[in-house]
């Protein structure tokens, strides 16, 4: 019998021992499963909090729905009658202290056209033209492993780029765009710039596909995205589950594995998956050999305040979903969400329920990291008053810190994870890496990487 042992309970971890398990009956494999978790609870940045009548989401408050790997799951899982789509509207960067518009028929705040250009809100005249040589340039440089942040300023502007594109872009990949790649953010761009000769000639060409995955392109649950891990926790029958368990080694022992744990008896193991945050995996493995390549890879770091209210949401002062913030701002916000509206189910009664983030790149940050709660809801509240014009006392505060656990796509992310991959596969065969560390921060990626490693350790067989 092989013995596979997974260590972390977050989604690409549950995600791996669902296909493992999946794998095992399809195959009639002889093959024993371990999960071992920290926490007292799976999820990792998954985890739905339930007060009074709101669900906020510790994490990641949704997923999306067009990611391949996404539907499968929820099918597999029987989830499909819990299934819950986001609310469209308008979304907004806040900069010269008040709300515009990001304008329609953008794709992360990039135009799909002249038209959408000059609609703009957010670029002057100036700034505008500038973007046009983006209908005249060629492309004589740059590859998928160079900047996004140079590759749009090169063909569409620096005006434009700052003040519409960076702050959507930032927001969703958190990072500096001159330090993350084409290939790790939008590697499509480079291939319409060589089509059709322009960025916003390749989106426009490509409208419908954006605009159909724009429509309702999230999805969550009735009862919060905690249902997603435990219906996979119930239906994992084929493993053990060890929670509260703290691994501190894998060990090598000729061709098998034995794991080491702070509290628990040690595990021989003939697969090893490593699904913890990196620095996690490089202090587990004890390798000199890796160490180098390891440092490489970056986290950052963000603070969720979520701020229920007893009024309704209909009294927020405009349409919409939300704001982004630009660098030239009088809030120490990097964004605001405006859960109640995006997602009906996340308050029962249709009160307010913001979601403020704070990033690690804000000049503000350094202050906030070291506040108490009190202190981040006070800080929360003026920036809801400022960007907002609302005054209120909160029903119910949801402060979550993720310090150093956000994954930074960085320009030497891609090779450091490759070679990382080719020096285990030599020096440490079937223990793999997996996670957003690695392989793409959103869910559905998780997911999608998890159900590869397990066909993976199941080829390998």
């Amino acid at each position: 019998m092989k013995k596979v042992v997974v260590i972390g309970g977050g989604i690409t971890g549950l995600s791996a021992m669902h296909y493992l398990q999946k794998l095992k009956i399809e195959k009639a494999l002889d093959m024993e499963m371990v999960l071992v978790e920290s926490n007292q609870y799976l999820g990792g940045k998954i985890h739905s909090v339930k007060q009074k009548e709101f669900i906020m989401e510790t994490g990641a408050d949704s997923i999306v729905a067009r990611h391949e790997g996404v539907l499968p799951l929820v099918e597999d899982l029987q989830l499909e009658d819990e299934l819950v789509y986001n609310a469209t509207g308008i979304s907004y960067i806040y900069t010269n202290n008040e709300l515009h518009a990001i304008p329609a028929d953008t794709v992360f705040g990039i135009p799909m056209s002249e038209e959408s250009l000059e609609s703009s809100t957010l670029v002057s005249d100036e700034g505008k033209e500038e973007a046009l040589k983006d209908f005249n340039l060629s492309n004589e440089s740059f590859t998928k492993d160079s900047s996004i942040g140079l590759f749009l300023e090169y063909f569409l502007g620096k005006e434009l780029v700052e003040k519409q594109i960076a702050p959507v872009l930032s927001g969703v990949y958190s990072g500096n765009l001159d330090k993350l790649t084409l290939a790790s953010t939008l590697p499509y761009l480079i291939d319409y710039k060589e089509d059709y000769g322009s960025i916003m000639k390749g989106l426009g060409a490509n409208k419908e596909k954006f605009q159909a995955a724009s429509n309702k392109k999230f999805i969550s649950f009735k009862n919060g995205l905690s249902a997603l891990i435990d219906r996979l926790e119930k239906e994992l029958s084929d493993a053990t589950i060890l929670k509260g368990v703290h691994t501190t080694k894998v060990k090598k022992m000729d061709d098998r594995y034995e794991v080491l744990f702070a509290n628990h008896e040690s595990i021989e193991a003939d697969y090893v998956i490593l699904t913890t945050p990196h620095d996690v995996a490089q202090r587990i493995l004890q390798n000199d050999a890796l160490d180098a390549d390891f440092n490489k890879l970056k986290n950052s770091s963000l603070i969720s305040i979520y701020l229920g209210f007893d009024i309704p949401d209909e009294q927020l002062p405009a349409e919409g979903t939300g704001f982004i913030v630009s660098y030239n701002s009088d809030v120490k916000c990097n964004a605001c969400t405006w859960t109640s509206r995006k997602w009906k189910h996340t308050s029962k009664n249709s009160h307010l329920l913001v979601r403020m983030f704070y990033k690690s790149t804000n000049p503000a940050f350094e202050d906030m990291k070291h506040m108490n709660e009190e202190g981040l809801v006070q800080v929360a509240l003026q920036d809801i008053e400022k960007s907002l014009k609302l005054n209120g006392k909160p029903s119910v505060v949801e402060v979550t810190k993720w310090n150093d656990l956000m994954p930074n796509y960085h320009l030497e992310h891609g090779k450091a994870v490759k070679s990382l991959r080719d020096k285990m596969s030599s020096q440490l065969p079937n223990v793999i890496l997996a996670g957003c560390s690695y392989y793409g921060v959103g869910i559905g990626a998780c997911i999608e990487n998890g159900k590869e490693t397990a066909e993976l350790v199941v080829n390998n067989f």
